[in-house]
């Protein structure tokens, strides 16, 4: 597929002006717009492409589609270096696949909030996500699927639900809550299948031993996707992962009232540096 054939089939944004190449991926699968606030908050150093990925259609949406997606978006730029992937959630896993399957073309990677790849991990995000619902919670959770008959009003009915289960302090402005123009529950239920399939055919995540990038993983200690698990996960097959942890902080840490700062500080700082450490 060619770059003009992508860009049919994708919105791609465009975030800064000067400063090195950085890839923001969103995350869902489905949630186009939704890491809009990551990628504003690195415009300022950095040259930032806000790819919404591909939604659904005529053919099954599948991991290895999306990878090959971002493969011709990134063989599209002109650049000395390849350019750092920054994904959110969803977007971090679609970030390892990415480089697992093409290493030579893949940069700094940076991990934020991310996702599980095992059924330990994912376990654990249900159960802290049932600890922090209510009654009148789970009432009306049970009951969408009676008053929603539309898929796409369904899942973003159920997103602002359960919204408050992933933040600790959200500073809550619309800037910080993402750019989703629409949800795409086929695209998230397509995607993420095949994910869990590729997870239990014991694909991933050994295959991410194929990456020699640089990993960067960043999680709050409130986030329900449950961090040191996820980590553990990882860890045998990216010996080179760093970890940060912040408390006080949820599965969105630039809307985190008391890490927002501290966040992109370390999230710019080690970009530069891996980044520099390319070209050098």
């Amino acid at each position: 597929m060619s770059f003009a054939e992508l860009l049919s089939r994708v919105k791609i944004r465009n975030h800064g002006t000067s400063g090195p190449q950085v890839i923001v991926l969103h995350g869902g699968p489905g949630a186009p717009g939704s890491a809009a606030p990551l990628a504003r908050g690195l415009a300022d150093r950095f040259r930032v492409l806000e790819p919404w990925q591909r939604g659904s259609g005529g053919v099954p949406l599948t991991v290895e589609r999306h990878v090959e997606d971002l493969r011709v978006l990134i063989g599209d730029l002109e650049a000395a270096a390849p350019p750092a992937l920054v994904g959110w959630s969803w977007g971090a896993m679609l970030a390892l696949a990415y480089a697992a399957a093409h290493p030579t073309q893949t940069g700094p990677i940076a991990l934020v909030g991310c996702g599980t790849f095992d059924r330990t991990a994912r376990g654990r995000l249900h159960e802290r996500l049932e600890e922090r619902m209510d009654d009148e919670l789970r009432r009306r959770l049970a009951h969408l699927a009676e008053e929603e008959v539309d898929p796409e009003r369904l899942l973003m009915r159920r997103f602002e639900l359960t919204r408050p289960l992933y933040a600790f302090d959200p500073i809550d402005t619309d800037e910080d809550a993402g750019d989703v123009e629409r949800w795409d529950a086929r695209s998230f239920e397509e995607t993420w299948n095949d994910m869990v399939r590729l997870q239990d055919q014991g694909v991933y995540p050994a295959a991410f031993r194929a990456i020699h990038s640089p990993l960067l993983m960043l999680h709050g200690a409130y986030d329900p996707h449950p961090g040191a698990l996820i980590r553990r996960s990882l860890a045998p097959h990216l010996p080179q992962l760093e970890y940060k942890e912040w408390e006080r902080c949820g599965h969105c840490p630039w809307a985190e009232r008391a890490v927002q700062v501290d966040f992109f500080a370390v999230l710019s700082a080690w970009l530069a540096q891996q980044i520099r450490g390319q070209v050098t």
